[in-house]
């Protein structure tokens, strides 16, 4: 049973004036209606009644869209003022907003602690200056640092948001933002890979052929580095790639390019669990010099929360194991003693 909730709350483009190459702010929140202090009561209480009953252990109240400490300071504590409100009653258990790195200062932080603010995520989206050039993102990867550290020092829950696949970006320089992002030891990440949407400078890069998006072969493969680096440092990765909304969807709409995927998590992790089981398979294999492995029968094993991405999408990785080692006879099996992520090949 779902024992967390998000209430979001978008206030698109609201609090930035830059414009990122990629950022079509109003596409991807699904053409949300500005949102006014005003209307946070109603928003709040239209999702409480419908999680109602539910036993949800822990509720949040989300401000995503924009950058919430670039609103005017008035206009912040008004819109957590209300926020404040419920949880001050116990109806929600954390306000959470997103916000960007030279946007956090002492000052503000005394704002968001005033208002019982809980996480603050960042949209870093690279440590690499070139990167972040190109991007047009308007801050420094000094910037990133200096505000990770601010909010960890006043005890916030840190996140940080990374891109994949911007102008000027590489696979090494994903996985150095990734280790970057792991030594500021931040609770939570998002990984999104790169998409060109209408209407950004991006989509008349690419038009001109400045610009070549990622493949979803090629977005997968670095994805996957960058989760096991932050995974493996204890990070809770709690977003891979963008939602599908009525703009974003694989056939078209509102994107142009060819990384998005509607289930690009489960690529990501279906990866990793084959590569996991490969290595696991082939040691397998060299242990048993007489090829002895082929009259017998492997087992593949996960826990039941992982067991689709063994599989993999589509069950690509059931087919990848049967057409790549045709006399091994695989079956794949839940166990209950695997924790989420990780996998096990064993001779039965």
């Amino acid at each position: 049973m779902k024992q967390h909730a998000i209430i979001p709350i978008f206030i698109p483009h609201r609090g930035c004036p830059h414009t990122c190459v990629f950022c079509n702010q109003r596409a991807i929140t699904a053409r949300q209606p500005d949102v006014t202090p005003e209307d946070i009561p109603g928003i709040l209480d239209t999702w409480l009644s419908t999680l109602s009953g539910r036993n949800i252990r822990t509720i949040e109240a989300a401000f995503y869209g924009g950058s919430f400490t670039g609103l005017p300071k008035a206009e912040q504590a008004a819109f957590l003022a209300a926020a404040k409100d419920y949880k001050d009653r116990g109806l929600i258990s954390r306000i959470h907003l997103s916000t960007r790195p030279d946007y956090i200062d002492g000052g503000i932080l005394d704002l968001l602690e005033e208002y019982g603010v809980d996480i603050i995520e960042l949209g870093v989206q690279s440590f690499d200056p070139e990167v972040l050039r190109a991007a047009g993102r308007g801050h420094t990867a000094e910037d990133a640092v200096r505000a990770s550290l601010l909010i960890r020092e006043r005890r916030f829950t840190l996140g940080i948001q990374l891109m994949i696949g911007l102008p000027e970006d590489s696979a090494e320089k994903c996985i150095a933002s990734a280790r970057r992002a792991a030594e500021l030891k931040p609770a939570i990440a998002r990984l999104y890979p790169t998409v060109v949407l209408s209407g950004t400078a991006l989509e008349r890069m690419y038009r001109e052929g400045i610009y070549h998006p990622l493949s979803t072969d090629e977005a997968v493969s670095m994805t996957k580095g960058m989760y096991r680096i932050l995974d493996e440092a204890g990070i809770n990765i709690i977003r891979v790639g963008l939602k599908s909304t009525d703009l974003i969807t694989e056939d078209g709409g509102e994107v142009r390019g060819h990384s998005f995927h509607p289930a690009f998590r489960q690529l990501v992790e279906g990866e990793i669990a084959k590569e996991d089981l490969e290595e696991q398979l082939a040691g397998l294999l060299r242990d048993d010099g007489r090829g002895g492995v082929s009259a017998r029968e492997v087992v593949f094993s996960s826990c039941g929360e992982s067991f689709s991405n063994m599989i993999g999408n589509a069950k690509r990785n059931k087919r990848y194991f049967a057409e790549k080692y045709p006399s091994v006879s695989i079956r794949y099996s839940v166990s209950g003693d695997l924790p989420r992520g990780k996998y096990r090949a064993e001779l039965r």
